[in-house]
This record gives C-alpha cells, structure tokens and sequence, in this order.
C-alpha cells in the first residue's frame, strides 16, 4: 500500500474514532460550537462512515469497507431506537435496509 493512502486511512478512522467519543468537542474544537441535539447522532454516523473509510483504504478493500459502515451504523441506528428514544418514521427502515445489506456484504467478502 502506498504511504499517503495510510496514513490518510490512519487520519480518517481517527478522526471517525473522536466523533464517536465525544462529536460534541470535535464539533467545538473544528467548528468553535460544542453540537448538540439530533447533531450528536448524526455526527456519530459521521464517525462510522471515517471509520469505515479507513478500513475501506487500509485493506484496499471497498466491500470490506462498505461492510464495517453498514454493520456498525445498523447496530447504532437499532441502539437509537431501542435505548436512545430517538425514533424517526425512516430508523426502523434503515435498521432493515442496513441490516440485508449487511448479509450480502458479508455473504460477498467471503466469497471473495
């Protein structure tokens, strides 16, 4: 793998890690405002995606990639509904959506 790729790879899933942690001090300290309300999931989905970018890259894998995103946000989006009380018309759609998705990407990064 070239270098540029992982440290890029290294500095996105990084940067997805602190937006899980904490995305209302990575808003203040990149933005100058501390996010709150329906930014802190939003952001936290964010966090997957950089997260599952960086995955995608260090294994020069897009499935691979697609896969982390897809498994990941469906487990926090169910996690939402069922414990954080945030239940919008779309959330239990986009845990199924997420959720078949998932098995055919795992189903394809075996095959492979």
């Amino acid at each position: 793998m070239r270098k540029g790729v992982m440290i890029a790879a290294v500095g996105e899933a990084t940067t997805g890690l602190a937006l899980l942690i904490d995305p209302s001090l990575v808003g203040l300290l990149l933005l100058g405002e501390a996010l709150t309300g329906a930014a802190i999931p939003i952001t936290r989905v964010a966090g997957i995606a950089l997260i599952a970018l960086g995955s995608a890259c260090w294994r020069n894998s897009p499935a691979v990639g697609m896969l982390t995103y897809s498994t990941v946000v469906t487990l926090y989006l169910a996690y939402l509904g069922l414990a954080g009380g945030l239940t919008g018309v779309l959330l239990w759609p986009a845990v199924a959506v997420h959720t078949v998705l998932s098995i055919v990407l795992a189903r394809e990064t075996r095959a492979a």
